[in-house]
């Protein structure tokens, strides 16, 4: 008897390679350099755009998880909340007496319990939805914040703590060597492991995955919490930028972040999108900001511009799917 080789892998396909919605966030990079270089002659400078990138990079750390929780068909709104509580414990703890390095493993221990807080009430409470739930922490932990602090500002931190965020590894700002080690960590994470392949079997059909033996509600928690981790590693950052914190840090951050991971191409309804496509758009946004104020454009234009983006972001995958049913049908 002869034996059989069934092989199951895809054909390459250069045009759907090409039609891959990275490529399009590729060649919007481009057009906003453009833009950018034609608006101001400062733009291009490699020591300008290396350290345009510890302005908006704290904030990036978030984005990671949240692709898995959009994965999911989740949300998670508390986030720049958490920032908010994880900062004012730290540095409460640091003015207390606390050392400096204990206070930051405060910090990241606050933000995981927020994290790992959320997600047993969500899938505690299953007849809630994520965004009801993470609306109300959101609420709480800013809350408690303020209680802890009030209006005051903490910090008066160590000389060596700024390096943080605006220390330099090589001439390259650390910031960013730490922004692309956790990129490669959740981008694996994702892509190359069972846990991520369970993500997405998840996001597409959570019913059909929690009857195929996936354990549903471990996951979600695992990466509610990871969510509350990554938002401690935004304060340790963030706080490191600014020297001090108060409890309305990161205001918006939540929005910031949703927002670079849908243009990213994630979508919002779950079991779609790439970790390559968000990190794309991390940079395609924060550039775009740091471009448009060499030249002192209103910061209203520029939330009209990243709405339009994300407009186009939704419409296009919805437009090429129309396409493709009509096509179908005739």
């Amino acid at each position: 008897m002869n034996a059989r080789n069934i092989v199951a892998k895809k054909e390459f396909n250069w045009k759907s390679f090409f039609l891959q919605w990275e490529w399009l966030l590729v060649c919007i990079f481009i057009l906003i350099n453009v833009i950018n270089t034609s608006l101001s002659p400062y733009y291009l400078d490699p020591k300008r755009l290396l350290d345009a990138t510890m302005t908006f990079l704290d904030k990036a750390f978030i984005v990671f998880p949240m692709v898995f929780i959009l994965i999911l068909g989740d949300i998670d709104i508390s986030v720049s909340s958490t920032v908010a509580l994880s900062a004012v414990v730290m540095a409460v703890s640091y003015n207390s007496g606390v050392p400096m390095e204990i206070a930051m493993v405060i910090c990241l221990l606050v933000g995981t319990i927020c994290g790992l807080i959320n997600g047993l009430l969500i899938v505690k409470f299953k007849e809630l939805s994520a965004v009801i739930v993470t609306l109300s922490t959101m609420i709480i932990y800013r809350g408690i914040a303020y209680i802890i602090l009030e209006d005051q500002a903490s910090g008066k931190f160590p000389a060596w703590y700024k390096f943080l965020g605006w220390g330099y590894v090589g001439g390259v700002p650390f910031i960013l060597i730490a922004f692309a080690i956790f990129a490669a960590i959740f981008g694996l994470l994702l892509h190359k492991t069972t846990f991520g392949r369970r993500a997405y079997a998840m996001g597409n059909n959570i019913t059909a995955s929690r009857f195929s033996g996936i354990q549903v509600d471990k996951i979600k928690v695992i990466i509610f919490t990871l969510a509350g981790t990554m938002s401690a590693v935004t304060a340790l950052f963030l706080t490191s930028r600014m020297g001090s914190t108060r409890p309305n840090v990161a205001s918006g951050y939540e929005l910031d972040v949703i927002a670079m991971a849908v243009l990213g191409g994630i979508s919002t309804s779950g079991g779609k999108g790439r970790m390559l496509g968000a990190i794309i758009s991390v940079f395609l946004i924060g550039l775009l900001r740091y471009g448009l104020g060499l030249k002192n454009i209103p910061a209203q234009v520029l939330l009209i511009i990243i709405g339009l983006l994300l407009i186009f972001a939704v419409m296009i995958p919805n437009l090429k799917f129309n396409i493709g049913k009509t096509r179908k049908a005739q």
